[in-house]
C-alpha cells in the first residue's frame, strides 16, 4: 500500500515543475493563502487539483492558470482556510 502512495506522489510530481516566486508571490502567499507553481503545459486544473493535493497533503479551495509570454504555464492554487499556504512554502524553501 505503501507503494503505491509514493509510486502515485511520483507521477504528479511530473505535473508540477517547479515553484513560482517573485515578490508580488511572496505577498500573495502570506495575504491570500495561495501557492504558485509552474506547472506542465498540457496539465489541466483537475490534474494540478489532484498532484498539488497529493503531494502536499492538502485541500484546494480554488486555482487560476494563466500561460505567460514565456510560453509557460502557471498556476495560482489557493489552499482552503484550514491549510497554510506559508507553512508549506516555509517547509519547500520558497520563503
Amino acid at each position: 500500500m505503501a507503494e503505491k502512495n509514493l509510486s502515485e506522489k511520483l507521477s504528479q510530481i511530473g505535473i508540477i515543475k517547479c515553484p513560482y516566486m517573485t515578490e508580488k508571490m511572496t505577498r500573495n502567499i502570506e495575504s491570500s493563502n495561495t501557492l504558485p507553481f509552474i506547472v506542465k503545459k498540457t496539465a489541466n486544473k483537475e490534474e494540478i487539483k489532484k498532484a498539488v493535493e497529493q503531494i502536499f497533503d492538502v485541500k484546494i479551495k480554488k486555482i487560476n492558470t494563466i500561460i505567460s509570454t514565456k510560453g509557460e504555464k502557471k498556476a495560482i492554487v489557493k489552499l482552503k482556510e484550514e491549510y497554510n499556504a506559508f507553512d508549506i512554502a516555509s517547509n519547500m524553501g520558497m520563503i
